[in-house]
């Protein structure tokens, strides 16, 4: 996914920090919503897709904490940052226990916000640096391949004499792997390296 495919929802009921955290974010082309009475969060949710939140924890029309269980509700799986002047202990124990990506205390450094918030979608797999998602594009083809060659894992890794271990690497994206490793795995595969980058 591109940067600019990326929306993300800052929740606080401080205009002024809602306005600072756009203008920080809008320089890494993210799509930025911002809403500044927390009770328009949820219908905002429901119409819209949200990759991220930034979630303040102390606002007067709701607490942070309510509003991070009712955000779960509508969506269970969407990454939250926790944003908050007030850390304690409680807090952050029950935002952690809510699964939250981070907790990040203000006043925050503008580029560890934004180190946080590339971490935060990078860890559901909604930003990928080039290798990455060159990697994917690889290992999904590889096992394409091997299903239409009608090959397991161990019959691949026989042929090709490397590890069960590192052709499931490969497949999942988790190792990159060298031209060399590759070429053996064409072969066994009965194709050209080409083929293998055809289309990625």
């Amino acid at each position: 996914m591109q940067k600019h495919d990326i929306n993300i929802l800052i929740i606080d009921d401080d205009k002024d920090i809602c306005e600072s955290l756009k203008k920080i974010l809008v320089l890494d082309s993210y799509k930025i919503k911002t809403i500044s009475k927390p009770k328009r969060a949820l219908p905002e949710l429901q119409k819209k897709t949200f990759h991220l939140i930034i979630l303040d924890l102390k606002m007067p029309e709701i607490r942070g904490e309510e509003l991070l269980i009712e955000i779960r509700k509508i969506n269970p799986d969407i990454s939250v940052i926790i944003l908050t002047a007030y850390p304690s202990v409680d807090s952050a124990v029950q935002a952690l226990q809510s699964h939250v990506f981070d907790y990040v205390k203000k006043p925050f450094k503008i580029n560890e916000l934004r180190d946080t918030v590339r971490n935060a979608l990078r860890s559901k797999m909604l930003l990928l640096e080039p290798e990455e998602e060159l990697n994917i594009k690889i290992g999904k083809k590889v096992r394409v391949l091997r299903g239409e060659n009608r090959l397991t894992l161990k019959q691949l890794a026989e042929r090709t004499n490397l590890s069960v271990s590192l052709i499931s690497q490969i497949e999942r994206a988790e190792s990159a792997a060298s031209i060399s490793t590759l070429n053996k795995i064409v072969t066994a595969l009965n194709i050209s390296l080409k083929d293998l980058f055809e289309n990625i």
